[in-house]
């Protein structure tokens, strides 16, 4: 009775991590010099629609990525876009706009991709302008570039690259 019991509760709770995300999860390692910068994320796909403007709202707020926010861990001290980010895991925000974006380094890491923490969280924000690249279905976080003094952070998604400058002191 009790073996029956336990395994009428056991199939729901393996049911329920057997479910395959819509988004992958991925994460992505870069060192530059003694530090090391690692991202972790979760994949949404385009599949057809129009991104930004549209799916992801001009002037709003928004998690590049799904399920839980984005984070990224810093080792050591570091300049993102030429200004300091302590050492720490972050979770990354951004507001994009047709010329411009916002990316925020929130100090409230381990949250959902929604709502925002809010400004009071914020560690960093820097503006950046996007670039046009080749289309990408899944968004991604890669470092096209790295050295041991700096490396280039894309977040790519669809026909848009935001491109940020990390380096080390």
């Amino acid at each position: 009775m009790i073996r029956r019991l336990a395994l009428l509760l056991a199939l729901p709770w393996a049911a329920l991590h057997a479910q395959v995300r819509w988004s992958q999860h991925a994460t992505v390692m870069q060192a530059i010099g003694a530090t090391e910068v690692t991202i972790v994320y979760n994949r949404p796909r385009a599949r057809g629609r129009k991104l930004f403007g549209e799916l992801v709202p001009w002037g709003k707020v928004w998690c590049p990525g799904a399920d839980e926010a984005t984070t990224i861990a810093i080792t050591k001290d570091a300049l993102v876009a030429g200004q300091r980010l302590a050492a720490g895991k972050y979770s990354i925000w951004a507001v994009p706009g047709p010329a411009e974006w916002t990316l925020i380094f929130s100090k409230a890491a381990d949250v959902f991709h929604i709502p925002y923490p809010g400004p009071v969280q914020d560690a960093l924000r820097i503006t950046v302008k996007p670039q046009a690249g080749p289309f990408m279905e899944a968004l991604a976080f890669y470092f096209p570039a790295a050295d041991a003094e700096r490396a280039l952070l894309n977040l790519h998604w669809g026909e848009t690259v935001v491109q940020v400058t990390l380096a080390v002191p």
